[in-house]
């Protein structure tokens, strides 16, 4: 390990930048490769490294790199599983973009995919994301074993599908309408249950990841998944309370929409200054899951202390 990837900064960078080199590889290669049939349409190729390439922390594969680093598994099994899960995470950010959804014109500081390209190519562009997914977390070269890998697929398909981030998406759609059809809004226990699918299943799926590729015991993995879902929870309240506190620049994206499309979050739930206690509270439960695995594990601490304090 070279000088400064011992800090978390340099940790997440030197990952962040494993992970841009592996996307480009993948988001570069032609079908005909692989099955010897039909090439990609150039357009739907565009969309797809629009979406994908050139920005973002890449917290989420990070995670699952430190994670199986930590409990001694790296080379490029962790990297590629990362790899499937930041996919995932880029085609709902083409989808949670569109008109019908958030309708926002900015992501990471440039056009989203349906306005550099159109609506029907974008929607195309995160279906194609999704399936390659798939495809990347089905390959040999993430784990020898094929039950590993069939552990990894279901998992991923369950934190991304209905029982997590797409169902989550959903209670936040349905949480809009609420106020306009004479409801209350939703309660902190319904709000905390719809960040938990929405956001917090795949940052959690990416601590379980790594303890599966670890091949860690049931105890470590439970201890592990404590600290998969405080983080989540940590980050999606950090970034509720950044779209009050922080600039568009800082994000690259609009702020201040959540209020004023009547979002649920806990910000509006508790108010600003509980939630942000409640967020050092979710950090520091993160924290103390970690609290037997030594210094090994100070950078995953700093990773539930930076998405506390974040500012982007």
């Amino acid at each position: 390990m070279s000088k400064g990837t011992h800090t978390f900064e340099g940790r997440l960078s030197a990952v962040a930048d494993e992970v841009e080199q592996r996307l480009e590889v993948i988001l570069s290669r032609d079908t005909q490769e692989i099955a010897g049939e039909f090439a990609w349409p150039e357009r739907l190729r565009a969309a797809m490294r629009h979406a994908v390439l050139g920005g973002g922390k890449r917290l989420r594969p990070f995670l699952v790199v430190e994670t199986a680093r930590l409990l001694g598994r790296d080379g490029l099994g962790p990297l590629l599983a990362g790899c499937a899960l930041e996919l995932v995470h880029c085609y709902s950010l083409v989808h949670d973009d569109l008109p019908a959804m958030d309708d926002d014109d900015l992501r990471r500081g440039r056009p989203t995919v349906h306005k550099a390209f159109d609506e029907a190519t974008a929607i195309l562009a995160g279906d194609a994301l999704l399936t390659l997914a798939f495809e990347v977390m089905a390959d040999g070269a993430i784990d020898a074993r094929a039950q590993t890998r069939l552990d990894l697929t279901l998992a991923l398909a369950r934190a991304a599908g209905t029982a997590g981030m797409v169902g989550g998406q959903m209670h936040d759609l349905d949480a809009e309408t609420l106020s306009a059809r004479g409801l209350p809004p939703l309660g902190e226990a319904e709000i905390r249950r719809l960040q938990a699918m929405k956001t917090g299943a795949l940052l959690a799926f990416a601590v379980d990841a790594g303890a599966m590729l670890g091949r860690t015991d049931a105890q470590t993995r439970r201890r592990l998944a404590t600290y998969g879902q405080a983080l989540g929870a940590t980050f999606q309240i950090a970034d509720d309370i950044l779209d009050v506190e922080a600039t568009a620049h800082e994000l690259g994206k609009a702020t201040g929409k959540d209020a004023a499309r009547g979002k649920a979050t806990l910000v509006a739930a508790l108010g600003l200054e509980r939630a942000k206690a409640e967020r050092d509270r979710l950090a520091a439960v993160a924290v103390e899951a970690l609290s037997g695995f030594g210094s090994e594990a100070e950078v995953m601490r700093d990773a539930a202390r930076f998405m506390a304090k974040r500012r982007a």
